[in-house]
């Protein structure tokens, strides 16, 4: 759980840090358009200020000119007509360089906020260029870290690959151990550390097999005494001292005792035995009421079971035991068991339960009558 903690730590670190480095690209970008847009400023305004300056210089000598022109003008008039002349001329002249002056110094004004901004322009520019620098010098450490963070990354990527090679190992050994558990339960089986096996100290079926057994020994042994004297006494012989208790019955009418006792014997083994068989028919009808299987010995170790939901009265089903134990069967095909070659291949080749697959044609056949 540590590991896996640390390794989203350094990827969160490194997916911060990629982070980081797209931003500082991306104000790089904007840092160095903003560049370029104050130097196309800057170098506008450059080119203002030179044509600026050119105008003043062609302005002034416009104004020279127009001196020298009034001046030799002036020198061809006569005293007489200098005088209204000259005091015209002045005025417009004063006019002219008054308005010369204005324009002067609407030009001055307009070069000292050209040059300002120029001034302002070259400020930002400058400082613009640092913070390039800075953010260049930003960018190097954060692609060196970039690169180490590149090859965490990738040592992470294989040990990641290797974990998930390992989980899906895990994962297919557990499924395996699952089947395996779920094999063992369906055949019987029980883990001891869950589950606890509770066995009565005196088990009343226990006691009935064995009182039951006890009682037909001794029923047996009594009638294998009774046949004994019978063939005895009819042959006109003595009565063997190997027979316990019977040494004084010789008369016709003690021989006639002992067949009536013989015939109740056998009575009682009669009695005993439709008894058996009224309890093996009613555990048949049990076990076909709870299973839904009706199973029938066709020869020895030969078993055929019916299904309560068969859709037709031949469906059935064919099992051969190994031994008269019953420890291990095996499935004869029929013409049933062609049909349904699924759940045999699933259940029986696959699962290798006998259980499960009885369980599932069950419910096969059971959802074809509900679906009829």
């Amino acid at each position: 759980m540590g590991t896996g903690r640390r390794h989203r730590d350094i990827l969160l670190s490194a997916r911060m840090l990629e982070k980081a480095r797209q931003q500082l690209q991306e104000e790089i970008l904007r840092v160095q358009s903003q560049l370029l847009d104050e130097k196309k400023r800057r170098e506008h305004q450059e080119a203002l200020v030179r044509r600026l300056q050119r105008r003043v210089v062609l302005l002034t000598k416009e104004r020279d000119g127009m001196r020298a022109i009034l001046e030799s003008y002036d020198s061809e008039l006569t005293p007489a007509e200098h005088s209204p002349q000259l005091g015209r001329r002045m005025r417009e002249a004063e006019d002219m360089v008054q308005k010369l002056h204005a324009h002067n110094t609407e030009l001055e004004a307009q070069l000292s906020q050209v040059l300002e901004e120029v001034g302002n322009h070259k400020q930002r520019a400058e400082m613009l260029e640092v913070e390039l620098k800075v953010l260049k010098s930003q960018q190097c450490t954060a692609e060196q870290s970039t690169v180490i963070t590149k090859e965490e990354v990738d040592m992470l990527r294989l040990k990641i690959e290797e974990l998930e090679a390992e989980r899906s190992k895990l994962a297919e050994e557990n499924r395996s151990l699952e089947m395996k558990l779920e094999k063992l339960t369906v055949q019987g089986d029980y883990d001891p550390s869950r589950t606890k096996v509770l066995h009565f100290s005196m088990n009343p079926t226990t006691l009935a097999k064995q009182q039951r057994k006890e009682e037909q020994q001794q029923l047996q042994e009594e009638c294998e005494r009774l046949r004994e004297m019978v063939r005895v006494l009819e042959g006109g012989g003595s009565i063997s001292g190997n027979l316990e208790g019977v040494g004084s019955f010789q008369s016709p009418q003690e021989v006639a005792e002992l067949k009536k006792q013989v015939e109740s014997a056998e009575l009682k083994n009669q009695r005993l035995k439709e008894v058996f068989q009224t309890k093996i028919q009613e555990f048949r009808k049990v076990c076909y009421t709870l299973t839904g299987y009706q199973i029938d010995i066709t020869t020895e170790n030969q078993y055929r079971l019916s299904s309560i939901y068969a859709e037709h009265q031949g469906d059935c089903l064919l099992f051969k035991a190994s031994s008269s134990s019953g420890g291990k069967m095996q499935l004869l095909e029929t013409e049933f068991s062609r049909t349904i070659r699924e759940l045999i291949d699933l259940h029986l080749l696959h699962q290798d339960s006998i259980p499960a697959f009885l369980s599932a044609l069950t419910l096969e056949l059971f959802s074809r009558q509900t679906i009829a």
